[in-house]
């Protein structure tokens, strides 16, 4: 258990809560699985509880909904257009779950949903599948157009063609690696430099002052974690309206 509470891989790791076992797979209730109700929870519970009592002079809670509202439909409709309001539901969700997930995490003893690829790597699948059946229901043929760059001669369309395929294939990926390492990084490192506090601490009078370099690196990387939280959460629905933009309009 001290070990444990030094390693900072330990954090990440799924136990377990409420076994079931169907046939030969395993879809047990995990402490993965109880962080995203509790996210999907606390987010709804949020945007209920800001918007019962509108005002014409918003409260905090009001004002801090209705930033994240604004944020969001403008940035849609600055990437996609008013045809893109469409996908506000969508974009609006996704963005709120982030941001609440990587919130959360940054609670002492919680679960960071986001630092785990599976989760983001699903994120990113749901946009990107979103993006290819619209836009073939919309567009039919013509959304294949996507991969064939307008000018380009046609000597080298083969050659652009399977860069743009490749590129567009290569969109899930970077969307969750990106959410993923930066959550992943950010706590492993916040979690060194707690156990290094820790660890000095209990050295003495000596290293008492020694953990005092690593107890405000730890208070600093807390901030910057909190910053990166908002961060990833903004840059994970800006690309995701910009994705959005290509099943609405797949011509270049």
């Amino acid at each position: 258990m001290a070990a444990d509470k030094v390693d900072p891989i330990h954090q990440f790791h799924i136990t377990k809560i409420l076994p079931i076992q169907v046939g030969h797979y395993d879809v047990s209730f995990t402490n993965s699985s109880l962080f995203m109700a509790v996210t999907v929870i606390v987010a709804t519970a949020f945007l209920v509880l800001a918007s019962s009592g509108r005002s014409m002079v918003p409260n905090r809670w009001q004002v801090v909904a209705e930033m994240a509202y604004s944020f969001v439909a403008g940035t849609l409709r600055d990437a996609a257009g008013k045809a893109g309001m469409k996908f506000f539901p969508l974009v609006f969700s996704l963005f709120m779950f982030v941001l609440v997930a990587n919130l959360l995490g940054m609670v002492p003893y919680f679960f960071t949903i986001t630092s785990h690829i599976i989760v983001t790597f699903a994120l990113a699948i749901l946009v990107i599948g979103t993006v290819i059946v619209y836009g073939i229901w919309k567009h039919g043929f013509h959304f294949f157009g996507l991969f064939v760059p307008s000018g380009v001669p046609g000597a080298l369309i083969p050659l652009v063609t399977m860069i743009e395929v490749i590129s567009f294939l290569s969109r899930p990926i970077s969307l969750s690696v990106r959410l993923f390492a930066n959550m992943l990084a950010g706590h492993i490192t916040l979690k060194v430099f707690a156990g290094f506090v820790v660890t000095l601490s209990a050295a003495g009078t000596v290293g008492m002052v020694g953990s005092v370099l690593p107890l405000a690196m730890a208070v600093a990387l807390t901030a910057l974690e909190f910053l990166v939280a908002f961060l990833q959460a903004y840059v994970f629905t800006v690309l995701t309206c910009m994705y959005l933009n290509d099943a609405i309009h797949p011509g270049h």
